[in-house]
């Protein structure tokens, strides 16, 4: 049987938090900006093991990738690092030409690459993570098309706590994000028929509005992110993604593997 691997994003303050869980932590810590160059958050301590995280803030698009890529090289080797999550918001052509020089560089060292959909096109190894929260269709055959994309072995599954209030109709198939306050909000206002979706994994009630009509809710627990990780094993996806809130809140739930027993601490990765 194939081992599921599941990458969670973590910030430093947390990461003593991760240890006893069997993941593998993306530190919140690094940004690319201008030059490009690597940049890593001040305050910070280092850590060691895991891959780095990367965000965009602050990049202007200008200059080569080279020297960013070297710089994120070094990097990974002075801190044990096995790979980067880019977490790139919107696809650029700079941004682009970095993940598709890391890419090459990451795979001749066996390194792992992770990038967002868009960028799955420009990268030839990387694992490209595809979103758990859809609003119609079905899980399985989102999985199926992204398989045939980009192959089954650079399928990452990236597990969304979502929730979203949509209008009926809903033309565009988008609706309004809930905070998971709101969430529990309505449902102790309302206490509505909660049902399950089996094609995309995720709970759902009506409900008509006092001004507006009628509404759908969708929204994911820990019980319906377990169902998606057993829908990607299906499809032969053993790749994971998820942010650290929701391995605390629902890891067992989920069935994410402990090194030592849940109540007692060690030192934290790094």
């Amino acid at each position: 049987m194939e081992q599921d691997t599941f990458l969670v994003p973590v910030p430093p303050q947390q990461l003593r938090e991760l240890a006893g869980w069997d993941v593998v932590p993306a530190h919140l810590t690094y940004r690319i900006g201008r030059g490009p160059h690597l940049f890593r958050a001040g305050n910070t301590a280092p850590v060691r093991g895991g891959v780095m995280a990367v965000d965009s803030r602050g990049f202007d698009g200008l200059g080569e990738p080279e020297a960013f890529c070297q710089e994120a090289v070094r990097e990974c080797i002075a801190r044990g690092f096995s790979g980067a999550l880019l977490d790139f918001e919107g696809l650029t052509p700079g941004l682009a030409r970095v993940a598709a020089r890391l890419d090459e560089s990451f795979a001749r060292r066996g390194w792992t690459l992770y990038v967002p959909e868009p960028y799955g096109s420009r990268t030839v190894k990387a694992q490209v993570l595809i979103s758990s929260a859809l609003s119609g269709g079905s899980l399985a055959l989102r999985l199926e098309e992204a398989a045939e994309r980009f192959g089954l072995e650079r399928v990452t599954l990236a597990l969304e706590k979502a929730a979203e209030d949509f209008y009926l109709p809903s033309p565009t198939g988008g609706g309004v994000p809930l905070e998971p306050e709101e969430l529990e909000r309505r449902m102790e206002e309302l206490r509505p028929c909660v049902f399950f979706s089996a094609e995309l994994c995720a709970r759902y009630f009506t409900y008509m509005g006092r001004d507006n009509g009628a509404h759908f809710v969708l929204f994911d627990d820990g019980d319906t992110l377990r169902r998606k990780i057993e829908v990607a094993r299906q499809a032969g996806v053993h790749s994971f993604s998820v942010a650290w809130v929701h391995v605390r809140d629902h890891g067992e739930q989920m069935g994410l593997r402990r090194t030592v027993p849940a109540g007692r601490r060690g030192r934290g990765p790094g």
